[in-house]
């Protein structure tokens, strides 16, 4: 029953909203033809419940759709593209700073799980967010594994919110090494713990900074708890800070982690390796890990939340994440 009432509640969303209406014909690909321009304006319209300026963008969300239409380079592609871009890694900062690849394949059915480590990570070159960790393989659902990586390898993930340096990414699957920080000690929790304490509890803390022409302006710290004796994180949390490693009074799709974070060892040279990656570029997301004395690249995101969310409470740091944002010369 609870399930016929879902479906009856969205069936008559659908016939009355057409923003939603929008959104789920989007989804299976009725839109795909639809100029880029028109697209992004229904999109933004559907999402954010007001029109795109296009003409004098503000809003970092507005800014962002603007990028996608009129910044594209050719070298965008290879950033986004998670196989190609370790060659860029290795010549703009060194290969010590890539997570070690275990293979590449073009479909999963390729893939020889007997050959991997017990411990690994899968993910789709072509998109974001596409990909299977396996803690352990004794429990590991590689069938399931197997089904997901093909479905996402099938989707274009350009047509969905048009970010146009995905569009001709090849899909292709690599494995790279797990990187596994848990420590088995527990530990006592007081107002202030050091960065390095709470991901030896926690789990990889991704440290996404936001740059804005080769400037840090803001760094998105993502925590996943942990519960129990699982290792998966179930609850997340998102701390906003400024390029010192001061938390700013801005909340981010999530809530601020309860106890306060010492500045992590390490984190000069993050920032440093962040704005020299992102140098001569109007806007782009470092996502980096710190990992016992070491700093791993993870991605490159050159349209956070793809600029169709209302992200900040209070919602004044959208024309804040704006501001810093100076819209290059069109190229396409």
């Amino acid at each position: 029953e609870m399930r016929i009432l879902k479906y009856a509640k969205s069936f008559v969303k659908y016939t009355i909203d057409p923003n939603y209406r929008f959104l789920i014909d989007s989804s299976r690909g009725r839109y795909d033809e639809m100029p880029d321009d028109q697209y992004l304006q229904r999109c933004f319209r559907a999402c954010m419940g007001e029109d795109l300026h296009l003409d004098a963008p503000k809003t970092f969300n507005e800014k962002l759709q603007w990028l996608k239409l009129y910044d594209r380079k050719p070298e965008y592609t290879v950033m986004v593209d998670k196989y190609r871009v370790r060659e860029y890694i290795k010549e703009k900062i060194g290969e010590e700073h890539l997570i070690p690849l275990l293979g590449v394949w073009d479909k999963a059915e390729d893939i020889d799980f007997d050959k991997l480590p017990n411990q690994f990570v899968l993910k789709c070159t072509h998109d974001s967010g596409g990909l299977c960790i396996c803690r352990d393989k004794s429990t590991f659902d590689k069938k399931q594994c197997v089904e997901y990586l093909n479905n996402r390898l099938s989707h274009n993930y350009y047509k969905k919110w048009r970010e146009w340096p995905y569009k001709d990414v090849p899909p292709r699957l690599i494995a790279e090494q797990y990187i596994d920080v848990i420590s088995k000690s527990p530990l006592t929790h007081k107002e202030t713990i050091s960065a390095e304490e709470l991901q030896g509890e926690q789990g990889l803390l991704d440290y996404k900074f936001m740059c804005f022409s080769g400037c840090v302006r803001a760094i998105f710290l993502d925590i996943g708890v942990v519960k129990g004796s699982s290792k998966h994180a179930e609850d997340y949390y998102r701390n906003v800070y400024d390029r010192d490693f001061n938390l700013l009074p801005v909340k981010e799709t999530r809530e601020n982690y309860p106890l306060h974070i010492k500045k992590p060892d390490n984190f000069d040279k993050m920032v440093a390796i962040a704005e020299k990656l992102s140098a001569g570029l109007p806007h782009v997301r470092v996502d980096l890990y710190n990992v016992k004395g070491r700093v791993y690249f993870g991605e490159f995101t050159f349209f956070h939340g793809s600029g169709l969310s209302n992200f900040f409470i209070p919602n004044k740091w959208d024309k804040t994440f704006g501001d810093w944002i100076a819209l290059p010369e069109k190229s396409i």
